[in-house]
């Protein structure tokens, strides 16, 4: 599982040459997304260098991203792994203000609704976040990035390293939040 923002692509498989894939992509805010169908994104995969190379990089970042998640589900505590998970939202929404349910992050987490609830409050508490029937604001990024395990930074620098220079569908086309998908 994975979060997909503005820079990213669902359906990763084709790019790898499968046909059909095992995921379930989730819409989790608002915004605009791009649609292309299967076999007219191949044909541009073939037809640009650009497109390619952006998109090889991207998912080079999303695999990094689901190693580092799968071990940090293993090794870090759940108020660690909320705090990472709002942040890599955060980036990927462009704002501090977003929705997303308890039940949502519990699936995510790979945790019990209740582990979450407990986190959020914990968050809460320490006046990192607001948080009410699902709307989230982040009020203080860098005490959340404190409260967060080493791989929400980890992530972010990957990040920044392999997809810089890389093609943006949002500085092409436009400045709209795409919203977040989640791969499971």
């Amino acid at each position: 599982m994975g979060l997909v923002g503005a820079e990213g692509v669902v359906g990763i498989a084709l790019v790898l040459g499968v046909r059909v894939a095992p995921v379930t992509a989730i819409v989790q805010g608002t915004g605009s997304a791009l649609r292309i169908e299967a076999n007219r994104f191949a044909t541009e995969l073939d037809r640009s260098a650009a497109l390619r190379h952006a998109v090889s990089r991207y998912i080079y970042v999303f695999i990094s991203q689901a190693a580092a998640m799968a071990s940090c589900a293993r090794f870090h505590v759940v108020e660690a792994r909320l705090a990472r998970w709002l942040l890599m939202t955060r980036d990927r929404v462009g704002s501090d203000d977003f929705y997303l349910t308890q039940e949502f992050m519990a699936d995510m987490l790979g945790v019990r609704r209740v582990g979450v609830t407990r986190a959020a409050g914990t968050l809460r508490a320490r006046r990192l976040v607001s948080y009410s029937r699902g709307h989230i604001n982040i009020l203080d990024a860098r005490g959340l990035e404190a409260a967060s395990c080493s791989c929400y930074a980890s992530a972010r620098d990957t990040y920044a390293r392999v997809m810089r220079g890389s093609l943006h569908r949002s500085d092409a086309r436009t400045n709209n939040k795409t919203g977040v998908a989640s791969q499971s």
